[in-house]
């Protein structure tokens, strides 16, 4: 359910910011346009919003900007100190993508960027089953996140920035658990979604799922 990964973002809190801005010059591309992408995201949001995977707050800062009324959900601790000491009135709830606690309210968008590969193929079909069950028609899903057009793609994504020499990244490609787009097109209409993707940079996609 990705809690393997939360140790990774323990250590990461007090430097990811300085990496999604693009200081890191080896995950550079992969968070380039960043705050376009947080935006295409709150942009596409509406009514009550639930986000997963909070981290430090950017995304939610934006939501809330928007007007919008957000409970967030993070398994990491440190994340989680660091978006409630920045947004101290917050709903921040201790929880994942597929294991959280019940919600007073009804939810009309489900948000996250850079998280959702936290979870095997599996695990995405169980949350995205889950949060059919959660939403009403027209309600819908809105996450940003790596993917690749095909295996293919994949494999050549690889390749690239292993022979840039981006070591650290070529490790996170090759063990959390990036999909493609037709993994992902046929898991959202299996479970009663209509759903479009939008490339945002040579990583990152715009998924958009509406509930049918």
């Amino acid at each position: 359910m990705g809690r393997e990964f939360i140790d990774l973002f323990e250590r990461w809190a007090e430097s990811y910011d300085t990496t999604v801005s693009g200081q890191d010059e080896e995950y550079r591309d992969v968070f380039k346009g960043y705050s376009h992408i947080l935006t295409s995201v709150a942009h596409a949001s509406v009514g009550n919003v639930l986000e997963f995977g909070v981290g430090t707050g950017n995304l939610t800062a934006i939501l809330l900007d928007k007007g919008l009324s957000v409970t967030g959900v993070e398994p990491s601790k440190a994340m989680r100190d660091k978006a409630a000491e920045r947004f101290p009135k917050l709903t921040l709830l201790d929880g994942d993508f597929i294991d959280f606690p019940e919600l007073d309210d009804s939810v009309q968008t489900i948000v996250s960027t850079y998280a959702f590969h936290h979870l095997t193929d599996t695990e995405k079909e169980v949350a995205i089953r889950k949060y059919s069950q959660l939403l009403s028609e027209n309600d819908k899903i809105v996450f940003a996140d790596t993917a690749f057009q095909n295996e293919d793609a994949m494999k050549q994504m690889h390749e690239k920035v292993k022979s840039k020499g981006y070591l650290n990244l070529l490790q996170d490609l090759q063990t959390e658990y990036y999909t493609t787009i037709p993994v992902l097109e046929e898991l959202f209409k299996k479970n009663g979604f209509e759903v479009a993707f939008t490339q945002l940079n040579d990583f990152v996609w715009l998924i958009e799922a509406v509930k049918k």
